[in-house]
């Protein structure tokens, strides 16, 4: 199956029309029309109901359809993948994390590194899915993960039984928190209470979704749950919080000028509070002298005393020089 082929099928779904989609296509509509026949026949079945107009999909190009987009998905992120593997050096150091821990713990861990020199910093990752990060990490296409973990965080467990290495760098408090209204938090977190209570939550490929998850199954007399929006960042469900849509769960590090300010404030009792560590990763088996160096200035960074660490329990870096 020729890959010109999905995209051409993605084409013409878009647009519906076969001069228009061969037009976006940039080839002639006959030759996209062999195309989109040779596609048929390859799969074995009609996926393009010519006898509508617009065009439409017929019960099978319905299915094929998704399949399409995610073969073309995965094609994508391979040549990506590829070239960024080609382009690194051995000097160079592929870094990930999410969007939470991009606005909050790098400035404290990262950007020292990257000021240092050696650290590529790949910015496509704040939209990652929670199971990329360790596809991405098993399979090399970064060589050094910055993320949360917590128990129920069951997509780590690859990470945890593979040959990984990892480093606590801090830990935080993940927290239940409310916009505060004029009498006082405009959602609050009730047990036995019948009225639901609007909760802004992470939708399913986000990490945190599973530690909200656990959260409020630990209580069987818990709130009554009203779910009204979902998204994949705490930064987005942060900006419906703000808005005062409903309560939801920050890591604090994100919402603590908001709650010393007073226009956030935590909203049920500790049963509520859960804590998230902070964890960078690496594959054992990469053997990367540059992040081999790093990797030990890193650890050389968490073995600091106590006193070492800032108010909220972050260490706060202080690099070792190059060895050699």
């Amino acid at each position: 199956m020729d890959i010109d082929w999905l995209k051409d099928f993605e084409a013409l779904v878009e647009q519906r029309n076969f001069s228009r989609a061969a037009e976006d296509r940039n080839v002639s509509q006959p030759a996209f029309s062999r195309r989109i026949r040779a596609l048929e026949e390859d799969v074995g079945v009609k996926l393009i109901n010519r006898q509508t107009l617009p065009l439409s999909l017929t019960p099978a190009g319905e299915v094929f359809l998704p399949q399409a987009r995610l073969m073309l998905r995965t094609y994508h992120e391979t040549l990506e993948r590829c070239q960024s593997i080609e382009a690194a050096t051995e000097n160079t150091v592929r870094f990930a994390t999410s969007q939470s821990l991009y606005l909050t713990h790098f400035k404290t861990h990262i950007a020292p590194l990257v000021e240092q020199g050696g650290l590529d910093i790949d910015l496509n990752s704040t939209s990652w899915a929670a199971g990329q990060f360790v596809s991405a990490l098993q399979q090399r296409y970064c060589d050094v993960i910055l993320i949360f973990w917590h128990p129920a965080m069951d997509f780590l467990a690859p990470l945890e039984i593979g040959k990984c290495d990892y480093l606590t760098l801090s830990k935080e408090d993940f927290l239940p928190v409310s916009k505060m209204g004029a009498t006082g938090p405009m959602h609050v977190l009730k047990r036995n209470d019948k009225k639901p209570v609007s909760l802004l939550s992470y939708g399913t490929a986000s990490a945190l979704r599973s530690v909200q998850d656990f959260m409020l199954r630990q209580d069987i007399d818990g709130p009554n749950i009203l779910v009204v929006n979902q998204n994949a960042l705490a930064n987005s469900v942060k900006a419906m919080i703000m808005e005062g849509f409903g309560l939801g769960w920050l890591p604090r590090e994100l919402c603590k000028e908001e709650l010393s300010n007073g226009q956030l404030q935590i909203v049920g009792d500790e049963t509520y509070i859960s804590q998230l560590e902070v964890r960078l990763y690496r594959a054992k088996e990469n053997a990367n002298p540059t992040l081999n160096r790093l990797w030990d200035q890193m650890k050389a960074i968490t073995a600091l005393s106590p006193d070492s660490a800032d108010s909220f329990g972050n260490t706060r870096p202080v690099l070792l020089p190059a060895s050699g």
